[in-house]
């Protein structure tokens, strides 16, 4: 993510205390502190004493039996409030329904967040194999799943150019797919075809498809996507899938604005 505002006098240790937030409220049945620690960059001393600190103010709570880590009661009451403002999903939640069960395929919808999407909503489909890549508060960089890779491609070139400068560690972390020129022809694409395709890209045999969602301003800050087994992806039903998913995407950004005028 990107490092602004770092020269500030106490920023490095906000911004340390935010990746553990951000870490613990994605995996909301509870982590351990090697994990949390591991993926934030941390030393496990210094994760516990800013853990120890977010506990005490609520933000975090600790499970007594497991020792796992979770979200606090605080950030509980903090979203109720943000939620007037940013919550889109109860405009979304029968659109997404819809979407799967159309497709039979799990439905989803996220949010766009600074450089990540975050997942809002669920809703599985009809079909009895499906994908576990995705849950409500799972988070991936922009460009890996397929609804990141949905709003990206509709950024401007100059903030794509920004974004993967910022993010050179992409293809370390997920693979040779994600090396800048083969993540550029994904972002090409998805351009020209209107919906991303992700066949298998973070766990193998799991597809994805995303659509992007547009605020007034022709902004993509959400999307919907879909995930299933790969079998269900084929060339003969997978034209179908994107026009019923470019449809609903379609339908969502018209309420979105609508409802925001």
């Amino acid at each position: 993510m990107p490092n602004r505002g770092r020269s500030v006098p106490g920023a490095q240790a906000v911004a340390r205390a935010a990746s553990l937030l951000r870490l613990v409220t994605a995996h909301g049945e509870g982590v351990p502190l090697q994990r949390l620690a591991r993926d934030a960059g941390l030393s496990r001393s210094t994760a516990h004493r800013l853990l120890t600190a977010l506990r005490a103010e609520g933000l975090v709570d600790q499970e007594d039996a497991s020792a796992l880590w979770m979200p606090g009661p605080e950030l509980y009451l903090m979203g109720t409030v943000a939620a007037a403002r940013y919550d889109v999903t109860e405009l979304a939640r029968d659109i997404v329904r819809s979407l799967a069960v159309k497709t039979e395929e799990s439905a989803f919808f996220s949010v766009r967040r600074a450089d990540e999407t975050v997942c809002l909503l669920r809703e599985e489909g009809s079909f009895p194999i499906r994908s576990f890549v995705l849950s409500e508060g799972v988070r991936f960089p922009l460009g890996v799943a397929s609804a990141g890779l949905a709003i990206l491609s509709f950024q401007p070139d100059h903030d794509v150019d920004a974004y993967l400068e910022r993010h050179p560690e992409l293809p370390e972390r997920w693979g040779p797919a994600h090396e800048e020129a083969r993540l550029r022809a994904r972002l090409r694409e998805t351009r020209e075809r209107g919906y991303a395709v992700n066949p298998g890209l973070i766990v193998n045999g799991s597809w994805g498809m995303g659509a992007a969602v547009f605020d007034r301003d022709g902004r993509p800050e959400w999307a919907l996507s879909l995930t299933g087994v790969e079998f269900r992806f084929g060339p003969d039903r997978l034209p179908q899938l994107g026009r019923t998913l470019l449809a609903h995407a379609h339908q969502l950004s018209s309420r979105i604005a609508g409802a925001r005028r």
